[in-house]
């Protein structure tokens, strides 16, 4: 997978990047545009036969819903919490089980256990499951949550208890306040509920 790129991508230097990988065989290229810039996978479809996921930064349904009936990206990427919740993936895993086009949810990176654990779920109920993003939570984050997804060979192993099968541990938690983290300073812009750009 190649990560983030559309920060710095115009539309025809992403078009000739997808073009040059077809020979590496890429599991799927990530994000290659903005959502501003959709429209423009129509072209990149036609051109490449990179395999392509996008969604990470979507919102809204007008965001997703023409790229998978359209068959134009491979793996939709949204993140469950910024799409609706677990119902409102479910709905996006339908539609993409209509057309062809696998899920790989986002839940990797500055996400927690709660999150991972969530699209963890909703992967275990639908046909259209293609990949899930993991990520590897510090120590004290596991203790405080008890109950979070293991990694073993390879594969994300989710807990056997009721629910979403992760606790959390007030008190210890309370011992480690949230604070900024520095490294996502220069990530990209996000959107809220309603689509408007939110910037970090």
């Amino acid at each position: 997978m190649l990560h983030d790129v559309h920060e710095r991508q115009t539309p025809s230097a992403a078009m000739q990047l997808a073009k040059r990988l077809e020979p590496v065989r890429m599991f799927f290229v990530e994000d290659i545009l903005p959502p501003e810039q959709i429209d423009y996978f129509k072209q990149i479809r036609a051109q490449t036969s990179t395999h392509m996921a996008m969604g990470e930064l979507f919102t809204h349904p007008h965001e997703w819903r023409p790229l998978i009936a359209g068959r134009l990206i491979d793996f939709i990427r949204c993140r469950v919490g910024m799409i609706g919740g677990i119902t409102q993936a479910r709905k996006i895993a339908m539609l993409c089980e209509q057309f062809g086009v696998r899920t790989a949810f986002q839940e990797g990176g500055e996400n927690d256990p709660i999150n991972q654990l969530i699209a963890y779920h909703v992967d275990l109920t639908i046909p259209s499951f293609g990949i899930q993003e993991e990520n590897d939570f510090p120590e004290e984050v596991l203790e405080m949550m008890p109950g979070a997804a293991e990694i073993r060979n390879g594969y994300l192993y989710g807990s056997d208890k009721p629910g979403l099968g992760i606790d959390i541990d007030e008190k210890l938690a309370a011992k480690y306040p949230l604070v900024d983290d520095p490294r996502n300073a220069d990530w990209t812009n996000v959107r809220g509920m309603v689509g408007s750009v939110v910037k970090p």
